[in-house]
């Protein structure tokens, strides 16, 4: 019985030998044969493709002509690094696929902010703080920062913080529909703070650092749709934002143009639909067995606010310097 033992374990070992002969022998065909295709794939740019097919292309062919080469001849690690060098390139992935086809997955940076120095120079700078030249294909829809004190690359540590400050408050921004649309500007004073200019509204929005950025904008938020809607939209020539819970706003003369009040509370109105909106077709309740929206899923939808998730703040202070006025 041993010796039919013995047998069947010899048995089991050859098959093994065997089974990785062939499957070496496999790879080693595999790899003596030519790259048949390149497919590219890029993600990461919500709406910017400042790095397409063609230039990812472009670029593995100047580093690595693929026609009728042998994949084992490809250093695939070497053309990751090439294309990593690429400053809209964050990340870069190389593969052959079982047909043969080159898989390149690209992970493009994602701008937030475009920056105007007081040298008169501009960058743009990405989610991680990475900076990035501008692009002869296009322009970012993204918020502008004018006024920044260096254009440097090496920068003192109040600048570094500063610039820090711009990519907090460049994704707070173009990650909400809402203040995308509404700020048109952000000028950093000489003391390193900000202030805002709306695209709707004649008024200059004081800001303050980057801190607390959720609460500053809710207080916003709640004012346009407590005060303005309810008292005009160029009532105030300075609203400051840098306080708890409350916007101080500061009147202008009596000149304004009822007309053009009227036309600004239009189109602030128009935001705000366009902005609920976009929140409501995010998150549409699932319909009874009757086809019918629940009633308490309808109120909530009618009563939802802007993008970023968390509840806005109803309670804050209203104070005019001329007289004092609180809700």
């Amino acid at each position: 019985m041993n010796w039919k033992k013995t047998i069947v374990q010899v048995l089991w070992v050859l098959m093994g030998v065997g089974t990785i002969v062939l499957f070496g022998a496999a790879m080693i065909i595999k790899n003596h044969k030519a790259c048949t295709d390149i497919k590219v794939e890029i993600t990461g740019a919500d709406e910017h493709l400042f790095i397409d097919e063609k230039d990812v292309k472009d670029l593995i062919n100047e580093h690595s002509n693929l026609e009728n080469k042998k994949m084992n001849e490809v250093n695939l690690k070497a053309i990751e690094t090439e294309l990593e060098k690429t400053p809209w390139v964050k990340n870069a992935e190389l593969f052959f696929d079982n047909n043969q086809v080159l898989q390149v997955r690209i992970e493009e940076r994602q701008p937030v902010g475009r920056v105007f120095t007081v040298e008169g120079s501009s960058f743009y700078i990405d989610s991680s703080g990475v900076r990035l030249p501008l692009s002869d294909k296009l322009s970012a829809r993204v918020p502008m920062f004018t006024n920044f004190p260096s254009d440097k690359v090496l920068m003192a540590a109040s600048d570094s913080e500063l610039l820090q400050g711009v990519v907090q408050m460049g994704k707070f921004i173009t990650a909400d529909s809402f203040w995308r649309a509404q700020i048109a500007q952000v000028y950093i004073t000489p003391q390193g703070t900000f202030e805002l200019t709306p695209t709707v509204g004649n008024q200059t929005i004081v800001f303050g650092d980057a801190d607390d950025l959720d609460n500053k904008f809710n207080n916003l938020y709640t004012f346009y749709k407590k005060a303005w809607l309810q008292n005009g939209i160029n009532t105030y020539s300075k609203l400051d934002v840098r306080f708890e819970n409350q916007v101080v706003g500061v009147k202008r003369g009596a000149e304004i143009s009822v007309a053009d009040t009227a036309k600004a509370n239009a189109a602030i109105q128009a935001l705000m639909i366009d902005k609920s909106t976009v929140k409501a077709k995010a998150t549409m309740p699932a319909k009874d067995s009757t086809g019918t929206e629940k009633e308490k899923d309808k109120n909530k939808l009618k009563t939802s606010l802007p993008q970023n998730n968390k509840r806005r703040s109803n309670t804050f202070s209203i104070v005019r310097k001329s007289g004092t006025l609180k809700k």
